[in-house]
């Protein structure tokens, strides 16, 4: 299992522990490039990706291609507020 976790370059809150063990966190200085970076962890071969509520926002393609993929994990991460 191959798991990463995306969020927007600005924030400075979320995923912070991940970050600090040294998994992959991906910064977007673009929300609206999250759609091309799944893909692009995809073809990495990574299985579960991890998004701020906030980049799940910008993505069309997580209801409509991958709520039926079988081998994609797409898990929205919930803000603490």
């Amino acid at each position: 299992m191959k798991m990463s976790w995306m969020k927007y370059e600005k924030d400075e809150t979320s995923f912070k522990i991940p970050e600090k063990l040294g998994f992959d966190v991906f910064k977007l200085e673009d929300p609206e490039l999250a759609d091309k970076k799944i893909k692009e962890l995809i073809n990495k071969r990574y299985d579960t990706i991890i998004l701020t509520n906030e980049i799940a926002g910008f993505s069309e393609d997580i209801i409509k291609k991958y709520s039926k993929d079988r081998n994609i994990s797409i898990i929205i991460a919930q803000d603490k507020e």
